[in-house]
């Protein structure tokens, strides 16, 4: 309430003072539906915190669409001040000489100051180079497990215990499908989940030079046996009724709240549109793991995007940027946002003031996502992944998945393609791009 009084007296004191012509700062975003709208009421409320400058928030479609909207814009000059970009598009930005307008230097010479070690380790890390910020982290997911308690009675599961492991997760499947529930079980996001968040689970490598972050020149190599089993074991339930594909992106999650799927493995930040759609009691749990890979489960790692700022704009804007990105950093908007969509809290300071209200407490599994991240120190295999065009190489990876899935080759061929055609996009990145 406080806070939804400071904002309207300073609206009313904006809205009595003589007109002045307000510098408009254009953000494109790849947040849809329940989250869009979220996007939108974060530049609301700054906008009426003060009356200099107007955000002007922009859905581009996902993360992908809106990077090559803003790969285009770039070369007529109408770029957007701000752009929210994938985790795994880091590489790719920062190999983009000339186009970033690094955070720490834009917050420096903005005379504002934004701490790298205000932020949770495990977000901040990836959006750093020598302990410096390049980009803003603003939306960090992990992914989580969801499962409809109500099926789960019908199943004669237990309600409120989520399954912890694979074959725990098997099993429940195979009853959910004995009830005719037509899918027990699917994933969002195919490549995140099931190849980089499963390798981060089982303390796995991605890829050499731990995935990426300890330097150029690496290689892929998660088709290793671990990973080829899981994927053979998904092909295996796909074929018995237990699991079913739903594509690259969200639609699973459509799937679930539809309550077609009893069990979704997906975004911590699906649950504001879950909770929005699904007419059933949702339940939370950790992700699964193998109990036979030694060092499992270890610690998941982020999804998500951070907002970088693009060079090239009149100069007029960046104060107006560096004064949102402060706004973004404030702790009771960290917390709103992070209790409103489940995003991880970014800030040290948003996590406490969330714990400290209680809203764990009255919110049962909202505190999965932290808890994963932070269940054990990183390991150089856990921390995650820096690696050029890493975009178009989770692409290969899902068009691999899905040949392995239809039965057009086996989980190993597929695997072994994928990592022969992601290390192909690697090496070019590294002699073209840089």
């Amino acid at each position: 309430m406080p806070r939804l009084i400071a904002v309207a007296a300073i609206a009313w004191a904006t809205l009595s003072s003589p007109a002045a012509a307000l510098t408009e700062i254009h953000w494109w975003h790849a947040m849809p539906g329940e989250l869009g709208r979220e996007v939108e009421r974060l530049a609301s409320d700054f906008n009426l915190s003060q009356s200099a400058y107007k955000v002007i928030p922009t859905y581009k479609g996902l993360y992908t669409e809106t990077m090559t909207a803003a790969l285009f814009a770039l070369r007529s000059k109408q770029h957007p001040a701000i752009l929210q970009a994938a985790e795994v598009a880091t590489a790719t930005m920062m190999a983009s000489k000339g186009v970033v307008y690094p955070v720490h230097q834009l917050m420096r010479e903005q005379g504002m100051e934004l701490a790298p070690d205000a932020f949770l380790p495990a977000v901040a890390g990836y959006y750093s180079d020598n302990g410096q910020l390049l980009s803003f982290p603003f939306n960090a997911s992990t992914p989580i497990l969801y499962y409809n308690k109500d099926q789960f009675r019908l199943a004669g599961l237990d309600p409120d215990k989520a399954p912890a492991t694979w074959p725990e997760v098997e099993a429940a499947a195979r009853k959910l499908a004995e009830k005719k529930i037509p899918c027990g079980l699917t994933t969002g996001w195919p490549s995140w989940i099931n190849v980089e968040n499963f390798s981060a689970f089982h303390n796995l490598p991605i890829a050499s030079q731990d995935n990426g972050m300890g330097g150029t020149g690496a290689r892929l190599q998660f088709n290793n046996l671990v990973v080829t089993g899981h994927l053979s074991t998904l092909v295996e339930w796909q074929k018995n009724g237990w699991f079913d594909y739903s594509g690259r992106t969200n639609d699973a999650e459509r799937r679930f709240y539809k309550s077609e799927c009893g069990i979704l493995i997906s975004s911590s930040a699906a649950r504001a549109d879950i909770i929005a759609n699904a007419s059933f009691e949702i339940g939370y749990g950790l992700l699964p793991y193998w109990p036979n890979v030694a060092g499992a489960p270890q610690n998941s790692i982020i999804g998500g995007g951070s907002l970088w700022v693009l060079r090239d704009r009149p100069e007029a804007e960046y104060k107006g940027v560096a004064a949102f990105l402060s706004f973004l950093s404030r702790p009771e908007v960290q917390a709103q946002w992070h209790q409103w969509t489940g995003y991880l809290p970014t800030t040290h300071a948003a996590y406490e003031q969330t714990r400290a209200l209680g809203f764990y407490e009255r919110n049962p599994g909202t505190d999965i996502s932290i808890r994963q991240i932070t269940l054990n120190p990183p390991t150089a295999n856990s921390r995650g992944l820096r690696l050029g065009s890493y975009v178009v190489i989770r692409d290969i990876i899902q068009e691999e998945i899905e040949d392995a899935l239809a039965g057009r080759k086996s989980a190993k061929a597929a695997l072994d393609n994928a990592v022969q055609r992601g290390n192909e996009v690697l090496i070019r990145f590294e002699t073209t791009d840089q």
